[in-house]
C-alpha cells in the first residue's frame, strides 16, 4: 500500500484507541466502563467481572491515560513509524488479552483482542513510498 493510505490507516487507528480508551483514563469514568463491561460479559454467557480495588483502578486508568496520550499523537502525527511501534504493541495487548481468556473464559475479551489483531495485522502490512518508486521503462520486444 501507498504512504498515504498507510497514515490514513495510523490516524484511524489512532482515533479508534481515542474512542474505546478514554473512559479507562480517569477513576469515574473506569468505573462507568466497569460496569458495562460487566454486563456485557454477563450477557455473553460469561461471570460479572470481580471488584476493582482502587490500586486496579490506578493501573487501569494509568495504562488509559497513556493509550490516549499515544493515540492522540497518532491522530496528529501519523507517521508509518509510529504505525510500526503500534502494531506490535498490538500484538502484545492481544497476547496479554488471550492469556487472561485463557485464564477465566471472559468472552467480552474476544471484543478486544479481534480488533487489537486486526489493526495490528494492517499496520504490519507492507508499505511502498512513492515518492521512491522510480519509473523504469518496460523493456522493448523486438
Amino acid at each position: 500500500m501507498h504512504t498515504a493510505t498507510y497514515s490514513r490507516i495510523v490516524r484511524a487507528s489512532g482515533i479508534y484507541d481515542l474512542l474505546v480508551t478514554a473512559p479507562f483514563a480517569t477513576p469515574w469514568t473506569f468505573a462507568v466502563v466497569h460496569g458495562h463491561l460487566s454486563a456485557i460479559n454477563t450477557a455473553l454467557g460469561g461471570a460479572p467481572l470481580p471488584a476493582f480495588a482502587p490500586v486496579h483502578v490506578l493501573f487501569g486508568c494509568l495504562m488509559g491515560t497513556v493509550v490516549l496520550l499515544w493515540s492522540i499523537l497518532r491522530i496528529g502525527d501519523p507517521q508509518p513509524r509510529f504505525g510500526r511501534y503500534d502494531g506490535i504493541g498490538r500484538f502484545g495487548f492481544s497476547l496479554w488479552m488471550a492469556w487472561t481468556l485463557a485464564q477465566t473464559g471472559m468472552p467480552m475479551l474476544w471484543l478486544f483482542i479481534v480488533p487489537e489483531l486486526a489493526w495490528g495485522i494492517v499496520q504490519w502490512l507492507p508499505v511502498r513510498d512513492v515518492a521512491k518508486v522510480r519509473h523504469v521503462p518496460a523493456a522493448r520486444h523486438a
